[in-house]
């Protein structure tokens, strides 16, 4: 018995797994959205490692060898379109997250200026309540930087991850 995780798809015709207003050739054609979060979603649960299948069900009169082949192909293609989407919208995020940081860094600097500024005025109650709103201001203007690598690319990665392994899923179309 083999350990693959089987994601099954129950279908009344195959033009149901893609988007019917998408002109695009067939094995170039987008993935109705509901099956693609459905499909995404049930790789989601499988552990990483282990495999997976994609299996569709379709009634007897629906189904032909040259379909099965040609499905293959179309989900392929079209994860693999997905994966290089989000890939490089993780690029753009890295990309975004720098020149935040570099901002970051500059504004943080130049608060930590005024608020030595301000404290060589004296320490009274105003240039230290000027001094400390510097140094935290500066500290804020870090939230967005850190926010992006610390958090915020971790969910894009796994689904990279996961579009790249369904650009490989093997695919098999079943009668009923």
């Amino acid at each position: 018995m083999t350990n693959e995780g089987k994601i099954e798809l129950n279908l009344g015709r195959l033009a149901q797994l893609f988007n019917s207003l998408d002109p695009s050739p067939f094995h170039e054609r987008d993935l109705d959205q509901d099956a693609e979060s459905y499909i995404i979603g049930s790789a989601e649960e499988f552990p990483r490692q282990q495999p997976l299948i994609l299996v569709i069900h379709l009634p007897a009169d629906q189904e032909s060898k040259a379909d099965s082949a040609d499905v293959a192909t179309a989900v392929h293609h079209y994860f693999f379109y997905r994966e290089t989407q989000e890939s490089r919208r993780l690029r753009l995020l890295f990309r975004d997250g720098r020149i935040a940081l570099l901002t970051g860094f500059a504004f943080l600097f130049c608060c930590v200026l005024l608020r030595e500024v301000a404290f060589s005025f004296g320490h009274d109650a105003i240039s230290d309540i000027v001094g400390e709103g510097m140094l935290i201001i500066g500290w804020v203007a870090m939230w967005r930087p850190l926010e992006i690598f610390l958090y915020e690319w971790v969910p894009i990665r796994r689904r990279c991850r996961i579009l790249a392994k369904l650009s490989k899923i093997p695919v098999l179309v079943q009668r009923r």
